[in-house]
């Protein structure tokens, strides 16, 4: 089948619902694109066009970024306004869409919970929370635990490395694949192939389909030979997932628990190296680690902006005029900034964790405690081993990638003298352990002091009704 060819932008003069005095959009992606500029870009979004914003996700693909807290709220709470199915989505119904479109990897329909309403999404969730309620935390945690000491000892005789690809990036796959059953051999394969099938090049078809085989092997032999292991939990759950839906909220699952994951880690890291106030605050007890993780939720959420919802009606949102179809992306980020659920001075509140990192309303991330788990034993054990880590380079050097959608550093670069070989799990980590049974949540936050003449965020209690 051949392409359709490139939509140019001003075919879509009317795509906002201006009827032709569509204002301006912003290309929310290409080089211009820089993971330090982008709050300067959605308080420019903000300031000029107010809580919802236009913009363009792929060349001549046109969409409603929502940059404002409450509006955000709404987005993901009414779902009889805003609908999670593509097929839904105006422009892919006209075929103004290119097959070919860098989009179509995350917006694509599966039958998956991140893409259904209602009653189906019900049913779903209901069988993923339960899977994931099931992960033991003491084993998850000894388990985190062991690859970073193993991931650690690999660089520690070089006295450097890149935290990125070093540890990183391969810590949260390495515990991922196993809570899913795969092998270590079978679970970098499928790393891969995932990687193929969202890059939108020639290859993605092919990805795609190794994908599929390897994920549909690992059903056909956990419904044989079920285990511990999430992929059984859904396979025996009461909803009665199909084997399709299972590989389907399989690769959701992978997808956004591990890159999420990946940066969420790598920033937490690069905000304990470049802050020393920071740093100071939480080797001498007055900050938690886990006052670092909502941190970087507030400021630099590991997923910047969510594709996507799409208006089931013509409605006024946010100032603007929303047509039925129109699609409409989570602006995570901007949100978080967003001047009304801020401090005067802007400074995000330690404690406080109405961010929404991880969404809110029906669909709100199921994963989340399993992922700060994981992350805070990533950054803990590190700490630990590597007390004198500090920056290679320049914290202005540092290099994010290029993405509308992840934030994320594209390598951090450290040095390190003698590594600490004491394998006892560190302090903190020891008094959250529990026995057994599911993902303990997070545990409470010392009371926030900051030392004489160091600027830090404000200490507030959390507030009620934010997501979580």
């Amino acid at each position: 089948m051949t392409s359709p060819p490139a939509i140019p932008p001003h075919a879509f003069a009317d795509g906002f619902g201006y009827g032709g005095r569509c204002p301006a959009a912003t290309p929310l992606y290409g080089e211009q694109l820089d993971g330090d500029g982008m709050p300067a870009l959605y308080e420019r979004l903000r300031e000029e066009h107010g809580p919802v914003a236009p913009v363009t996700v792929a060349p001549g693909i046109s969409a409603w970024l929502v940059l404002g807290h409450r509006e955000l709220l709404r987005l993901t709470r009414e779902e009889q306004d805003f609908s999670h199915d593509p097929r839904r989505w105006s422009l892919l119904r006209e075929g103004r869409v290119p097959a070919d479109s860098p989009i179509l990897p995350m917006v694509g329909w599966r039958p998956a919970l991140l893409f259904a309403d209602g009653r189906q999404h019900r049913r779903m969730r209901a069988a993923v929370s339960d899977a994931l309620a099931r992960i033991n935390g003491h084993e998850l945690r000894r388990s985190v635990r062991a690859a970073a000491e193993r991931l650690i000892a690999d660089f520690a005789g070089r006295r450097e490395a890149d935290l990125v690809p070093h540890y990183a990036r391969k810590l949260p796959m390495q515990v991922i694949t196993g809570l899913l059953g795969l092998d270590d051999r079978t679970g970098q394969q499928l790393v891969l192939a995932i990687a193929g099938t969202v890059a939108a090049n020639a290859d993605s078809a092919n990805a795609a389909a190794r994908m599929g085989s390897i994920l549909t092997a690992l059903i056909e032999e956990k419904r044989a030979r079920p285990g511990q292991d999430v992929t059984s939990a859904l396979l025996q759950h009461p909803a009665r997932l199909t084997d399709e839906e299972v590989l389907h909220n399989l690769v959701v699952m992978f997808v956004a628990g591990n890159q999420t994951t990946v940066n969420w880690i790598a920033t937490t890291l690069r905000i304990l190296l470049c802050d020393p106030a920071f740093r100071s605050s939480l080797s001498g007890g007055r900050l938690s680690v886990d006052d670092a993780l909502d941190l970087v939720l507030w400021r630099f959420p590991p997923t910047q902006n969510f594709p996507a919802r799409y208006a089931t009606r013509d409605l006024e949102f946010g100032g603007q005029h929303i047509r039925a179809g129109d699609m409409l992306v989570l602006g995570l980020a901007g949100a978080n900034a967003d001047p009304e659920v801020l401090p005067g001075d802007g400074s995000p509140v330690v404690g406080n964790r109405s961010h929404l990192a991880f969404g809110a309303g029906p669909h709100t991330c199921p994963a989340q405690d399993p992922a700060r788990l994981i992350t805070r034993t990533a950054v803990d054990t590190i700490r630990h081993r590597l007390p004198d880590l500090e920056l290679a380079v320049p914290e202005n050097e540092l290099a994010w990638v290029k993405s509308p959608w992840s934030k994320g550093l594209a390598a951090l670069p450290v040095r390190f003298t003698e590594p600490q070989l004491s394998h006892a799990p560190p302090a903190q980590d020891r008094a959250a352990q529990t026995p057994s049974g599911p993902v303990p949540p997070s545990p409470a936050r010392p009371p926030y002091a900051p030392p004489p003449h160091q600027p830090l965020p404000h200490t507030a209690r959390q507030q009620s009704g934010g997501p979580r």
